[in-house]
């Protein structure tokens, strides 16, 4: 699990052996945003925290 977020954020080298077509193209492009996006609002949240105190 944690060497396929790694090869998501582009700090692995990508699998060789790994298939390759469109759909899985996809997927991992939509697990790609779907990971950047919750890291973007944990940033937020923890900003939140911290502006309000």
């Amino acid at each position: 699990m944690w060497k396929q977020i790694l090869q998501y954020l582009y700090l692995r080298k990508k699998d060789p052996n790994a298939p390759d077509n469109i759909n899985v193209k996809f997927m991992h492009g939509m697990n790609r945003i779907s990971i950047f996006m919750f890291l973007f609002a944990l940033v937020v949240i923890v900003i939140r925290l911290f502006v309000k105190r």
